[in-house]
């Protein structure tokens, strides 16, 4: 188990199990408009040689907020699932999956974290070069990728269905 953000000890990443599916799947649901299926998931935690599946999950015994209660009211059961991201790393390309926060849980940083943590890691691991499909209408996820020294690289026509949609490629060159 990891910390995510420095300094904050509410929340940690570790490698997704086959009993987190229901959170994630609960996450991805309410995320997307075409939502994997928990087999998609499953075979993303059987596959080790080259994927990661990381879930980030709320501290037990941390309140969220003041009155243990998060944005919407609604409280927080300890040791939950808050969010995820998929990539996988094949020698020194890395390829971003997928990554969701939990509505409740977004606008706390939750999501740059987590693309902080895997960029970490896979630089660490010898990686030089990250990409993603993110829809080109998501525009808080392009202004992160963008703060996260992403670029454009290119469009995947009718990449996204329901509805359909283009995709921006984005790259981002890490530095040894």
């Amino acid at each position: 188990m990891t910390t995510l953000i420095e300094g904050e000890d509410r929340y940690f990443v570790r490698r997704m199990r086959e009993a987190d599916l229901p959170a994630v799947r609960a996450i991805e649901t309410v995320s997307f408009s075409n939502p994997w299926s928990d087999n998609t998931f499953r075979g993303e935690i059987q596959n080790i040689s080259i994927s990661s599946p990381m879930v980030v999950v709320r501290k037990p015994g941390n309140p969220l907020a003041p009155d243990g209660a998060c944005a919407g009211g609604r409280v927080v059961a300890d040791g939950e699932v808050v969010a995820y991201i998929v990539y996988w790393q094949i020698r020194d390309d890395v390829q971003i999956n997928n990554v969701a926060v939990h509505p409740d849980h977004r606008g706390l940083g939750l999501g740059e974290a987590m693309m902080r943590y895997a960029i970490a890691k896979v630089r660490a691991a010898g990686a030089s070069f990250v990409t993603l499909e993110v829809r080109q209408s998501n525009t808080a996820a392009v202004t992160l990728y963008k703060k996260l020294g992403f670029e454009i690289l290119g469009t995947r026509k009718n990449y996204y269905t329901k509805p359909d949609e283009d995709a921006h490629v984005m790259g981002l060159v890490l530095d040894q």
